[in-house]
């Protein structure tokens, strides 16, 4: 079976740190106070454990003198009761305080997350699924959170509960101390060694959730596809070589954690044996007594005990911290760049003079920062030897120059791969091109903010997302300033009123799942809508009329025509009965420009226009 590999399989160096600076950038006092309390109720623990010889002691001098003076003993075991309940109380508020600490940092980590992906170019989107950004959202953060709120302070319970215990043992004999130590050492190593190959495993298996979570997603979202052509089988052979994937590398990571436990427990017997075999020779030979060899074996037993523990937190510990490299990489990803100094400002004219002004006035005009300097927006679009791939090797627009001038509409034809999306995707700058140029009223849009670039855009998309929101929120969404007879006059121009009134709430109903109660044609007048309450300057209408009903199909043109007047408009249409207005076709085809014209001038012509008008090559 063929098997997926998994770039990116070690955790880089520095997460911990790293993690740990986040943690206290906001959490220093709580995360000092944790340990202060920690340290209380380790040495709380490790003293009450020690004064068990006292007990012993005590009780063997009753029995040799024939006393019942019970004071002492009942003092001790008074002390030790009390040593053992702040013991409780520390570790149950510094556990509290952790959960704290730790359901905040998962907060962070998600608004950071989101935060910074909103700002990601569209790039690392075009290189990443939806499934695996899904898994570090969710599998990822939150066995982040877990190694912050359990996994890290029992660990250093743990390391601190050893060095208690180890000096407890020095104090009480060195030689059995430093027989103990070689056997810790010995299980360190043995730990040491596991953990390295266990956590290799775990950052591989983290990288097959992503996948498979991916994968769900895509198969969730496109079983009408899958049923239509009968891809079941394939399906789910594809979902298998994934899942194996996911089981040979839990498996791998899980054998070499598992091997942890019992092999501590062994050698913490074996420690355990050795230290009683030895304690009974010194105690021959006078050099240790019984109490004392109580006492020391209580501590052996009890040392097995916090090792145990890092044990079973390092093996979470390794997972988490894969997670917690997965989160940083994204983190890491350089955001979207925008210097653009030309920004998008409202205008009027005072005196023929064009001047900036806070008022609506349905005028708007490019402002460079630096001068001050303003230019009228008309919607002038050029592109000049433009050249641009989504890869260097791989060129999809190969020397293209063309124009649209105020108030055009400009369509584009050609087949699958021509370069049609491409070029609106290069006028919204999603992508930067290799070479050439491309200017709005004469402006290079390198030179303009891309924020304000998009403010003047109004796009159409064939495949139309709405949010879980009302019909008027999501009207509202391309212009969150407008006012709800605003949003109800924009779907009055894209002809949606009709049917939004006839919803069981209006524009109060609540769509959810990306509008999945409402027709292709509806959803598609929305988004029409939302973008007539933009009010752009400029309009992309991306296959926009490709997928619906004739009759929905006159709504959306009888409401584009009046959107579009006086605008720049893109076209992209797999109906070519759509475009015969156009100003100028633009047939493309494997990114070159090969035709330009109107309708008439290209049917007269002959070309790979006519052929797809008259059904000799196929559209799309």
């Amino acid at each position: 079976m063929h098997r997926i590999k998994s770039p990116h399989t070690k955790v880089k160096k520095g997460t911990m740190r790293r993690l740990l600076q986040y943690v206290l950038k906001v959490h220093k006092f709580k995360v000092i106070l944790v340990l202060l309390f920690m340290v209380i109720a380790t040495l709380s623990n490790v003293a009450a454990t020690y004064l068990v010889q006292n007990v012993v002691k005590e009780v063997q001098s009753i029995i040799d003198i024939g006393s019942n003076d019970l004071t002492k003993i009942i003092k001790t075991i008074l002390t030790m009761v009390l040593l053992y309940g702040v013991n409780i109380v520390l570790s149950y508020t510094y556990s509290r305080i952790m959960v704290d600490v730790s359901q905040d940092t998962l907060i962070r980590l998600r608004n950071d997350l989101f935060t910074h992906m909103t700002s990601l170019p569209i790039q690392y989107y075009d290189k990443n699924t939806h499934g695996d950004l899904m898994s570090r959202f969710t599998n990822d953060v939150d066995a982040t959170r877990q190694m912050i709120s359990q996994s890290l302070p029992q660990l250093f319970v743990s390391a601190l509960t050893l060095i208690g215990y180890l000096t407890a043992m020095f104090i009480t004999s060195y030689i059995l101390a430093f027989i103990t130590i070689f056997v810790t050492l010995s299980l360190l190593i043995v730990i040491r060694l596991l953990i390295k190959r266990s956590r290799k495993y775990f950052v591989k298996q983290q990288i097959s959730v992503g996948k498979g979570t991916g994968y769900i997603e895509e198969m969730i979202e496109g079983q009408k596809v899958v049923k239509v052509y009968r891809h079941e089988k394939e399906a789910i052979n594809n979902f298998n070589v994934l899942n194996d994937d996911l089981y040979q590398n839990t498996l791998k990571a899980s054998i070499n954690s598992g091997m942890l436990i019992p092999i501590t427990v062994s050698i913490g017997y074996l420690g355990f044996s050795i230290t009683a075999i030895v304690g009974a020779i010194l105690f021959s030979v006078s050099m240790i007594t019984i109490p004392k060899i109580v006492s020391f074996l209580l501590f052996t037993r009890n040392f097995t005990g916090p090792l145990n523990q890092m044990s079973q937190q390092a093996n979470f510990i390794g997972l988490a911290m894969a997670g917690a490299g997965r989160i940083f990489d994204v983190l890491d990803e350089k955001s979207e760049v925008d210097n653009g100094k030309i920004i998008l400002v409202n205008a009027k004219y005072e005196n023929n003079q064009l001047s900036e002004t806070s008022e609506k006035t349905n005028i708007w005009a490019w402002k460079n920062i630096e001068t001050n300097e303003l230019i009228r927006l008309n919607g002038d679009v050029r592109f000049t030897d433009v050249n641009f791939g989504y890869s260097d090797d791989k060129m999809v627009l190969k020397d293209v120059t063309l124009y649209a001038k105020p108030g055009q509409k400009i369509a584009f034809v050609g087949a699958t791969g021509a370069g049609k999306t491409t070029i609106t995707n290069l006028i919204n700058r999603f992508y930067d091109i290799q070479s050439g140029t491309i200017t709005y009223d004469g402006i290079d849009i390198k030179e303009i903010s891309k924020k304000d670039l998009r403010r003047s855009l109004g796009i159409v998309l064939q495949d139309t997302n709405l949010f879980t929101k009302t019909v008027m929120e999501n009207i509202r969404y391309g212009n969150l300033e407008a006012t709800d007879e605003e949003v109800i006059n924009s779907s009055k121009l894209a002809n949606a009123h009709e049917f939004i009134m006839k919803l069981p709430n209006g524009y109060q109903t609540i769509l959810t799942d990306n509008g999945s109660n409402l027709s292709q044609g509806q959803r598609q007048l929305l988004s029409i809508a939302r973008v007539a309450v933009a009010n752009p300057p400029v309009l992309i209408l991306d296959e926009a009329t490709s997928s619906i009903d004739t009759y929905t199909e006159k709504l959306i043109q009888n409401g584009m025509d009046k959107l579009m007047d006086g605008r720049t408009v893109f076209v992209i249409a797999h109906r070519l009965s759509t475009i015969k207005n156009a100003k100028a076709i633009i047939v493309l085809d494997y990114g070159r420009i090969i035709e330009r014209g109107n309708h008439n001038d290209l049917i007269e012509s002959k070309g790979r226009y006519y052929q797809l008008y008259t059904g000799v090559f196929e559209l799309e």
